[in-house]
């Protein structure tokens, strides 16, 4: 895995491509993961809970994660992608540009993910990156989620 540090705008400005990177390792997503995701937000929805009700009448023929519980795992899905920030005190979430839930997540199938580099800003508190990532199920062409987050990596405090 290659290192760049957080602050070092012109390296991080060359990883920007228009590929994306490997693809992560994979992540079940259970039935027991999808009942505790409901519990936590309230969704209750019986499309995501509901395992007899959604073989009869879900579009889906079973129960399907959340779209916001796969968003969810992106940290852990691209916890050994191929670029990795250091030199950082923090890094905190800034937002997205776009965020679509394309294709469903059934209960039982596993998930991977991969990403590659949009751009990197220098910002008064630290550096911004605006990354896209793709989370697919396995074995699926068309991706579950697709995402552009902005994240900024602040400096260490001294």
């Amino acid at each position: 895995m290659e290192e760049v540090r957080f602050d070092d705008i012109e390296a991080l400005r060359a990883k920007i491509q228009d590929g994306f990177g490997p693809w992560s390792e994979p992540i079940q997503v259970t039935q027991e993961m999808i009942n505790r995701f409901a519990d936590v937000t309230g969704d209750h929805q019986w499309i995501h809970l509901d395992v007899e009700r959604a073989k009869r009448e879900s579009p889906f023929g079973t129960t399907i994660a959340h779209g916001f519980l796969t968003l969810s795992l992106i940290p852990k899905l691209s916890a050994g992608g191929a670029l990795r920030i250091t030199g950082f005190g923090n890094a905190t979430n800034y937002g997205a540009e776009k965020l679509r839930f394309v294709s469903p997540v059934p209960a039982g199938s596993s998930v991977h993910a991969r990403s590659r580099l949009l751009a990197a800003e220098a910002k008064p508190k630290g550096t911004q990156l605006t990354q896209e990532v793709h989370v697919h199920v396995v074995g699926n062409e068309r991706p579950a989620l697709t995402y552009e987050s902005l994240t900024l990596f602040h400096p260490r405090v001294k």
